[in-house]
């Protein structure tokens, strides 16, 4: 043994141990190796589960709504004929009155002595009358014994028909007198409800055909006017419909409307469309037309803000589903549908009116399609999904008569908006129908 080896005896054996470390390091890091080249199996994902359902069959209606005010038919400003100085004013302020009940008084002191002085007048020109036929009278019977000149038969003559004149103007000034005096009793011309008073007892008024003052103002009350505009391409639609006969023509009195007021839901006030206008607004093109509603209970004040319904199309069949469902790819509309191999496919439709939260579809699906009505976002074109079938849920009140259904949501024309969203409102205004011609 070397002097070395005798010397270091430990690094010797030191060595030799981290030798058998790297090698044993080395073995194992080699069957790790190839036990990592080896492919482990990998677990299969479960389809996605989808809630599908078929397209609800139902005959529908839809229903164009507009905004529109209401008016009353017959609105009185008030003003004085004659002047003179209030006396009464006997009625109670923002009260319904009748035809021919007193609202103001005027002092009719100096139109009585002005008429009795026309009376008077007229009785002078009665007697004037009188004398000129006597002496008229009296000249004839003298003629055939030729006692009288004829220029004086001719002047008697004149004088009658002076005096016939003087009294038909006498008889004429009484009238205006008696006219003047019945005007100081300031009637109310229809039934309504009054406004205030803009003048008082003890205020001078003035008539005549100045500037007259004004009372008072008298607004109907029943029926009440509700005006709507209808736009351009709906008022189309509706002559469409007329010549086609699905919709009578608004000028036959048969078109039903209903509206409700800016705190109500639905539409609980029926009346008719009574009044198209005759030609189209060119700088809003829209065409007035108004609806004629009773208004027993007084609630439907002129002036309020109005939503009006109309018939928008004939009944008709259409398939249902829930808006929710449909899609859009660019500017189409989609659906998802899932195929008898489960395999999800996209269906190209063309979505109509809305009702409630149900999408009328005009073309595109067919009844026996299961259209994917949740789940959409785990769903992918040509994927394999759980499908589980549901009944859509339809709710009756959105395809109910408005008058009826006061909560339903009334379904307009549908149309597509530039975010892809179907918007189905045929306009903010007035609708009817026209049978041809300017009628909606």
């Amino acid at each position: 043994m070397s002097k070395v080896t005798e010397d270091f005896p430990l690094i010797n054996d030191s060595n030799r141990i981290h030798g058998y470390a790297f090698a044993f390091l080395t073995a194992l890091i080699g069957v790790g190796s190839f036990g990592c080249s080896g492919k482990a199996p990998v677990s299969q994902a479960p389809p996605p589960a989808v809630t599908v359902a078929h397209p609800v069959q139902k005959n529908v209606v839809e229903w164009d709504t507009y905004t529109g005010y209401l008016e009353a038919p017959e609105s009185v400003s008030l003003a004085a004929r004659v002047s003179g100085l209030i006396t009464e004013a006997p009625f109670n302020e923002g009260s319904v009155v009748k035809k021919g009940d007193l609202l103001f008084v005027i002092d009719d002191r100096p139109f009585k002595a002005d008429l009795d002085a026309k009376l008077a007048a007229q009785q002078v020109t009665e007697a004037q009358q009188a004398i000129a036929k006597v002496t008229y009278d009296r000249l004839l019977g003298l003629q055939h014994d030729k006692a009288v000149a004829q220029q004086d038969i001719d002047n008697a003559k004149a004088n009658i028909d002076q005096a016939n004149a003087a009294f038909a103007g006498a008889k004429a000034a009484v009238e205006s007198s008696r006219l003047n005096l019945e005007w100081c009793r300031v009637m109310s011309p229809i039934d309504g409800r009054v406004s205030n008073k803009l003048v008082t007892v003890g205020n001078l008024v003035n008539g005549g055909q100045g500037q007259p003052t004004m009372l008072t103002t008298i607004e109907s009350v029943t029926p009440v006017y509700c005006y709507v505009d209808v736009d351009e391409n709906s008022v189309l639609k509706y002559q469409k419909l007329a010549l086609e006969k699905k919709r009578d023509g608004a000028l036959s009195g048969m078109v039903p409307c209903y509206v409700g007021l800016a705190n109500e839901t639905g539409f609980p006030h029926g009346g008719y469309i009574d009044f198209v206008d005759n030609h189209v607004d060119p700088t809003t093109g829209t065409l007035r037309a108004r609806g004629v509603l009773p208004n027993q209970s007084g609630m439907l004040i002129p002036g309020f803000f109005a939503r009006l319904c109309v018939p928008g199309s004939d009944q008709y069949a259409t398939l249902l589903v829930p808006d929710i469902a449909i899609g859009s790819d660019q500017n189409q509309r989609t659906v998802l549908v899932v195929n008898k191999d489960n395999v999800v496919e996209p269906r190209v439709v063309q979505p109509g009116a809305l009702f409630g939260k149900l999408r009328s579809i005009v073309s595109g699906l067919n009844p026996d399609d299961r259209v994917i009505i949740n789940g959409q976002m785990h769903a992918r074109p040509g994927a394999i999904v759980m499908p589980t079938e549901q009944a859509i849920n339809v709710d009756s009140a959105a395809f109910s008569n408005p008058e009826s259904a006061q909560k339903s949501t009334i379904p307009t024309t549908a149309t597509d908006s530039p975010g892809g969203t179907v918007n189905s409102n045929s306009g903010p205004s007035p609708s009817t129908e026209p049978a041809s011609g300017n009628q909606p």
